[in-house]
């Protein structure tokens, strides 16, 4: 669950723009349906998220980069070198839907396979092109279904947008339909052809989980299964148990005009579990300030103004988690990835 809750939000704290809820706060509204109708597109998955690339790279990045330049200008030779390779502009899209979904080859060990879903503008010709570019061995075509998948062998560390570090091995490419494109695991982004032919819909529960808050810039929802718990090898029993209790987890991040917000929610098996999490969080949260204090620079005053702002609160068999952080304490942060 963390490892996958973790790759969701260093994404969103990285990409977060403006639109989490404030009281007081003038919001953006987003209709639910359009991210909804892009997650509906994943095929079955045990974890979604949706993310607003447009406002990311429009607003997001400007504004935690502001005071420097050198770093926007990372970003924009990564977003073009990255072209470059693929003939894929991230600023050409306006959103992507994350489909995710586990396996567990061995004792202990968890896998997890990724599709993204882009929606926005693109050119088929140009990724044949870029692909014919690559040559050598690093690019070959495979049809599925009907579709052309455009596979590159990348095997690099890619920078996403300057500031995460990804290996990617392979990339495979298709368009799903003339907005849409499938990007990711080879056998995901097939699962992903197959589910574009059936009128069912899937993952309905976690797409409901992860569009909470229409406004959100990031928004997830997924499924937390036991041998996923098993594998987190908690050393210590009590948070162990309690963790054990969690059946789903979802959230959202975003920005007001001056700070970073996120919220986590994980639905447990009764209220009982619920209460019982929260109280471990509460006393973890007592512990966190004697750690916190000792970290230095901006780091420290980061971590020591999430601390102070984090909410623990629980209604059913639902434990929520909110905090803030001040735009200004991030930056220095994300400036220096």
């Amino acid at each position: 669950m963390f490892r996958i809750l973790s790759s969701v939000s260093i994404v969103g704290l990285l990409l977060a723009a403006l639109a989490s809820p404030v009281i007081g706060q003038t919001r953006r509204r987003v209709p639910a349906t359009t991210a909804q109708s892009l997650l509906a597109k994943l095929p079955e998955s045990d974890a979604v998220a949706q993310v607003n690339v447009k406002r990311v790279l429009t607003e997001a990045m400007p504004k935690l980069l502001a005071g420097n330049s050198a770093k926007m200008a990372e970003v924009d030779s990564q977003i073009e070198q990255f072209k470059t390779r693929t003939s894929l502009d991230l600023r050409s899209f306006d959103e992507i839907a994350v489909g995710m979904r586990y396996s567990y080859p061995s004792a202990g060990i968890t896998k997890i396979e990724t599709v993204g879903l882009a929606r926005g503008a693109y050119n088929t010709g140009a990724i044949v092109a870029a692909g014919k570019m690559a040559a050598n061995g690093k690019y070959r075509e495979e049809k599925y279904l009907g579709k052309t998948i455009y596979i590159f062998t990348l095997d690099q560390q890619v920078k996403l947008l300057g500031l995460l570090d990804l290996k990617i091995r392979e990339l495979a490419v298709t368009p799903i339909d003339a907005n849409t494109l499938a990007l990711g695991d080879i056998d995901r982004v097939r699962n992903t052809v197959a589910a574009s032919r059936e009128k069912r819909r899937t993952n309905a529960e976690l797409i409901t989980l992860a569009t909470q808050d229409p406004s959100a810039i990031v928004g997830f929802g997924a499924n937390v299964t036991s041998e996923l718990i098993q594998n987190l090898r908690i050393g210590n029993e009590a948070i162990a148990k309690d963790v054990s209790a969690v059946r789903q987890a979802y959230g959202s991040l975003g920005m007001t005009d001056k700070d970073l917000e996120l919220s986590v929610a994980a639905r447990t098996v009764d209220a009982s579990s619920a209460r019982s999490l929260g109280d471990t969080l509460e006393g973890l949260k007592q512990f966190g300030a004697l750690f916190t204090n000792r970290l230095s620079g901006s780091r420290g005053v980061l971590a020591r103004s999430a601390l102070g702002n984090l909410k623990i609160t629980t209604q059913g068999n639902e434990l929520k988690i909110r905090t803030a952080v001040a735009q200004s304490d991030v930056a220095p942060l994300v400036g220096g990835l």
